[in-house]
């Protein structure tokens, strides 16, 4: 019985060994690659300006293309998420 307990012991610490050694490399790995896929990364775009303020007689119908002309701009990345959110409170709010 004692040499099975060790086998089983011995496999244990193999198969751990084993698995702490793949994570390593996978975690290594996965850092090549995200700077490989930075240093390929195109450089970001200039931040375009925000849209002018609204003038004082604007409907809702213009305040919705502002809102769609705005998240476009968020879809393609020009926009952060908080420039985003200012942009729409400004255009809401007025």
């Amino acid at each position: 019985m004692p040499g099975l307990i060790r086998g089983v012991a011995r496999t244990a610490v193999v198969a751990g060994t084993a698995t702490a050694v793949s994570n390593r490399v996978s975690r290594r790995q996965a850092g090549r690659w995200a700077q490989q896929e930075a240093a390929q990364a195109p450089a970001p775009q200039p931040v375009a300006a925000a849209p002018a303020a609204p003038p004082a007689g604007v409907t809702m119908e213009d305040k919705l293309d502002q809102l769609k002309d705005l998240a476009t701009l968020k879809e393609q990345g020009v926009l952060t998420e908080e420039e985003f959110a200012a942009q729409k409170a400004r255009i809401l709010g007025s």
